[in-house]
């Protein structure tokens, strides 16, 4: 096996860590040995390990139709339903869902569908995507070359997607500058994720979402939140970010927490505004999946959904937010760390002072407990499942303690 984002001459050297099995909040490797996990796979077991009714929704659903084509007029019962219940739950009322394979497909799929949109109501100068530094839109040809972290795009001989750009993660000026160079009628879209994700765990500067926002307005270059990670409640208390801070995104993506990584599965919300074009008829969107709406996934969606909302797992993870804050900050004064990075949705980073031992600190984890990651420069992330109890966050905020002492 071939690891994604691996040093494959340091997994054949040390072996793998394979999981076995998990339950709620814990897995466990082939060896018998627990873990409580830290990153929720990767940001995406919102509802814990092993729910059987998601199991049970999907066993039932492949008895009945593994899936089709979502191309031209072809739909699944399942999928369609599940459209219509993204609707209601969308931050823009009226959306349309587009259904993707994943998080990387969603990306790609809003960049296209924007400049697109773009053509079709007469502007095909408007092409420009801008992103941020430190930002991470998945590993796709778009998302490769929209992100903010240049390492991911080293190696591949230039640019592989023309027309974007980047500015500061955190400075709204800095778009207003590239809007004054290069004019806002040359640009398509300006893409952010709410609260960094791989990029290092970093949440927005308050007010900072809310004066980009009301720039692309301004200037009438289109919205994208990129909610791969924020989605389906990992922001806290709210389905997604863009309606915990009033965004109105004009697309929005996401993925993980759509089917609580169950099965494989991405949805691009699009506003009536873009989506307008292209339902007034004569406009073919040429893109989509095989798998997109895959319908199998949708019916794990459909009950990973039921599970947020019988257990109120929105305001669970304002919990886990808090507590993490709570339970991580103090761990700033140690000589190892340089900053605790938490209080934005139910996700914190743990900034280590030397990137370098990022690795060795994962490993450290592990044997105190722990599955953990690191991301952006040396930063250990937190990301547990909605259902983690806070006695198990404070285990893991002592297994990070002793993990660094060590």
């Amino acid at each position: 096996m071939w690891h994604g984002f691996a040093d494959m001459g340091a997994v054949e050297r040390d072996g793998a860590f394979v999981v076995a099995r998990g339950e709620d909040s814990y897995i466990w490797d082939t060896d018998g040995n627990r873990y409580l996990d830290a990153t929720a796979g990767l940001w995406f077991t919102n509802v814990g390990h092993g729910r059987a009714e998601v199991t049970n929704a999907v066993r039932d659903q492949l008895l009945k139709v593994a899936h089709v084509s979502g191309f031209g007029d072809m739909a699944t019962d399942i999928t369609v339903a599940l459209a219509d219940r993204l609707r209601d739950l969308a931050p823009v009322p009226d959306s349309k869902v587009f259904f993707t394979s994943g998080g990387s497909d969603s990306v790609d799929t809003a960049i296209k569908l924007a400049r697109r949109y773009w053509v079709e109501v007469g502007k095909p100068e408007k092409k420009l995507i801008v992103g941020r530094t430190n930002a991470y839109h998945g590993m796709h040809v778009g998302g490769t070359s929209l992100g903010g972290i240049p390492a991911n795009a080293d190696g591949y001989g230039g640019v592989l997607f023309d027309d974007t750009a980047t500015v500061a993660w955190d400075d709204a000026k800095e778009l207003l500058g590239l809007i004054e160079r290069v004019g806002a009628g040359q640009i398509a879209a300006f893409v952010a994720e709410p609260v960094i994700g791989a990029g290092g765990i970093m949440p927005a500067p308050e007010g900072y979402l809310r004066e980009v926002r009301e720039i692309c307005r301004e200037h009438d270059i289109l919205f994208v939140a990129d909610e791969v990670v924020t989605g389906f409640g990992r922001i806290g208390g709210a389905w997604f970010a863009s309606s915990r801070f009033e965004l109105e995104p004009d697309l929005m993506t996401t993925a993980k927490g759509l089917t609580s990584g169950y099965v494989p599965m991405g949805a691009v919300f699009v506003a009536p505004r873009v989506a307008e074009p292209f339902f007034a008829g004569g406009a073919w969107f040429r893109h989509g999946y095989t798998y997109g709406g895959h319908a199998a996934a949708a019916a794990a969606a459909m009950a990973v959904l039921d599970i947020y909302e019988r257990e109120n797992l929105l305001e669970a993870a304002l919990r886990v937010q808090d507590t993490l804050a709570r339970e991580l900050r103090p761990l700033a004064d140690h000589p190892k760390v340089k900053e605790v990075r938490a209080g934005v949705g139910a996700v914190a980073g743990v900034q280590l002072n030397d990137p370098a031992e990022a690795a060795a600190m994962v490993k450290k984890l592990r044997a105190q407990g722990v599955s953990g990651r690191a991301a952006g420069l040396g930063t250990l992330q937190y990301s547990p499942a909605f259902v983690t109890t806070d006695e198990q966050i404070s285990e893991i905020a002592t297994a990070t303690r002793r993990a660094l002492d060590a």
